[in-house]
């Protein structure tokens, strides 16, 4: 392992995110008139993941009622889990003069029949339209009723028109660390870890490997119960779970921050924040998936705790490198498309790069994001030759230039799935959303272990191709 790697804080090191960096990797095809299928889902969306992840936290939405029935729907065919999302329920006549008494008496409802301890607020399209100021309607609502035991109230803004789930699920967790840790906590031997929009499975794998090293880290946003849950005997309102309001309001006292994401903007994040108003050191990682990411996770985790990786992580390496070994020429020179979150298509382009398939398009819907540039710095000289990256698109440009190159696999969530029949490839299915298989909410990513997931994953769907091709079957491969 390379221990030896050089992290160093964003502050001593601020070259990701330069305003100089310029990005030679956007696409320069025809401009469509309107998006065809979306290769991104709304803003808000994010949010309400996000805040999910607080103890005893319910998300609502400042807008219509349909808003909120679009986001359940895609959540809970994911997670498998009920997902109530609070709304003001918005109609015409406050299209014209305003949601702000909705959002008060909707507050009041969410406090009053779920108990919530934080409500979450996001903005749709309709209430960032018409104007409404949510900052200010909060502190009215907080006079108003200050006779009253309030829950904790924060806001984002999230008009889809100017973003997509990630923008949403990133400025949530901002604006948790900014509205709810607004003092300097006690110095304390924890460390803030946030890991960015993975699944429930990948959460519990990261509270692991940091508890290998020695360490109880604070996880926001941390759904890995309240979304991925046991089953009960009484229907609970709002599921146990989540990232204590105590422990979100001790961060800024932390030993550091480890924050996972190449791709975020370094003016936008809670570890930034953090750094900048208590001086909490920041840690700035990729997704740690395949064997360099991760070792640079762990590197990182030397350095704050002084510990070498411990035994069991090791071995977990050690396994992973020997079914390298075992299957690589299974699927070796193999052509691959990746679409998806930026970041986690960062990820995966920088695992399959490792494994010997070849990255050929890497396609999301998020603009601004310099991908071909992160994608280089992540994948280093693995890659032989580096992919098409189109940043801003929607699947039918995906679709379209993706025939043009004659890939082998698909690598990307369920939005893949028509294509991947069309072309008889295999689809590996990764990330959110997932609704044509069961299970999503506990695939894992991250680490050695999400890496030997992935990969075995990968072997079985090109052998199963190959059988499935083959006129004799092959019984043996």
């Amino acid at each position: 392992m390379n221990d030896t790697a050089v992290l160093n804080p964003v502050a001593d090191n601020p070259v990701i995110d330069s305003p100089g960096n310029e990005y030679k990797g956007q696409y320069n095809g025809p401009s469509n008139v309107s998006t065809t299928n979306a290769c991104k889902l709304c803003t808000p969306l994010g949010a309400t993941l996000a805040f999910k992840g607080v103890e005893g936290a319910v998300s609502f939405l400042h807008g219509s009622q349909g808003c909120a029935t679009y986001m359940r729907r895609y959540i809970i065919s994911h997670f498998r889990e009920p997902m109530d999302i609070a709304s003001s329920a918005l109609g015409e006549k406050n299209a014209i003069y305003g949601g702000g008494p909705n959002l008060k008496k909707g507050l009041l409802n969410a406090m009053q029949k779920y108990g919530a301890g934080v409500i979450g607020v996001a903005t749709t399209c309709l209430t960032e339209t018409i104007g409404d100021d949510v900052a200010r309607l909060l502190i009215e609502f907080r006079e108003e009723f200050k006779d009253l035991p309030l829950a904790e109230l924060v806001h984002v803004s999230t008009p889809s028109y100017s973003g997509t789930h990630m923008d949403g699920f990133h400025g949530a967790v901002k604006a948790m660390a900014d509205q709810l840790c607004v003092e300097k906590a006690p110095a304390n031997s924890r460390v803030n870890l946030f890991s960015g929009m993975v699944s429930p499975a990948d959460i519990r794998h990261l509270k692991e490997i940091c508890r290998a090293f020695g360490i109880e880290p604070i996880i926001l946003p941390d759904y890995s119960e309240t979304l991925d849950g046991p089953a009960l005997l009484e229907y609970e309102n709002i599921p146990s779970g989540g990232t204590p309001l105590s422990d979100l309001r001790s961060m800024s006292g932390a030993r550091a921050s480890i924050e996972l994401g190449r791709a975020i903007s370094a003016q936008e994040t809670a570890g930034t924040s953090l750094s900048g108003r208590f001086g909490v050191p920041l840690f700035r990682l990729g997704l740690p998936m395949g064997i360099r990411e991760t070792d640079s996770l762990f590197a990182a985790l030397k350095s704050i705790t002084g510990v070498e990786t411990p035994r069991e992580l090791a071995l977990e390496r050690g396994r992973y490198v020997d079914a390298l070994v075992d299957g690589h020429k299974y699927v070796s020179g193999l052509k691959a498309v990746i679409y998806g979150e930026e970041d986690l298509c960062i990820g995966l382009t920088s695992f399959l790069a490792e494994i010997g398939v070849t990255p050929v398009l890497v396609a999301t819907g998020a603009k601004n994001r310099n991908l071909a540039a992160h994608i280089e710095a992540a994948c280093g000289s693995v890659l032989r030759h580096q992919p098409i990256v189109r940043e801003g698109a929607d699947f039918f440009d995906i679709v379209e230039e993706a025939k043009t190159l004659s890939p082998d696999l698909l690598v990307g969530h369920s939005k893949g799935q028509r294509a991947a029949r069309e072309w008889n490839i295999p689809l590996l299915r990764v990330g959110f959303p997932i609704h044509d298989r069961f299970g999503g909410q506990r695939l894992l990513h991250l680490g050695y272990r999400g890496a030997q997931s992935l990969f075995d994953r990968l072997v079985n769907l090109v052998l199963e191709k190959k059988q499935n091709d083959s006129d004799i079957g092959y019984g043996y491969l």
